[in-house]
């Protein structure tokens, strides 16, 4: 089956194969909330990024195999709602951004900040501080070594223009922060897969960004 990000809730995972990586979406609670197992093929440790909601279904997602880590994108607490649960059930190590770490009630075992690594088995992602959406929200990057980056931006990036802010101040510094660190770091190939909703490509969004600037959200 080809991969199309397309997931609702109740509904299966998708998987998308990439030669060292296997990533499963699944939506899940009634914000439709993304998350993501990543699975090591070399190891088979597996990583999640965002436990938001149902944990009983993220847990039958992650199987009897259980993950080492769970990755919070952000603080607001649609993306943490089943870290508890989850972290209680596996005894995975739990990451966040070093500015949005105290606003998650689960403690954060590893504080993240910009350019640091997380890893997965043998693949690594590599972390982005995008400051706006909240202070402390971290894009991980994985630049596949066999084809083009694939990027999980939290609620920093969707289809048709960055994440939810509150300030003109808390706007610029986001969409400074995705021109800088995204857009002109990582080719048009680069797939997008953000915190709710359907998946993007750098490449398709790249034309609007002058737009966005433009309307100010």
């Amino acid at each position: 089956m080809t991969y199309s990000g397309a997931v609702k809730v109740g509904g299966p995972a998708d998987v998308h194969e990439l030669p060292d990586l296997m990533i499963s979406k699944v939506a899940v609670g009634p914000m439709n909330n993304n998350a993501y197992l990543l699975r090591c093929r070399a190891t088979d440790e597996q990583l999640l990024i965002d436990a938001a909601a149902e944990p009983e279904t993220l847990l039958n997602l992650i199987g009897d195999d259980g993950i080492a880590s769970v990755v919070t994108t952000h603080r607001h607490g649609d993306h943490w709602g089943a870290l508890a649960e989850v972290v209680g059930a596996t005894g995975a190590r739990t990451y966040a951004g070093v500015h949005d770490a105290e606003g998650i009630p689960v403690p954060t075992d590893v504080p993240v900040a910009d350019g640091d690594t997380v890893t997965v088995g043998r693949v690594t992602l590599t972390a982005r501080h995008l400051v706006g959406h909240t202070p402390g929200s971290i894009a991980l990057i994985y630049d596949d070594p066999h084809g083009h980056a694939h990027v999980f931006t939290g609620d920093c990036l969707f289809p048709g223009g960055p994440g939810r802010t509150t300030q003109p101040s808390e706007f610029n510094s986001l969409i400074d922060g995705l021109e800088e660190k995204l857009f002109e770091q990582l080719s048009d190939e680069t797939w997008v897969y953000p915190g709710h909703g359907n998946d993007t490509t750098l490449g398709a969004e790249r034309p609007h960004l002058a737009e966005w600037r433009e309307r100010g959200w």
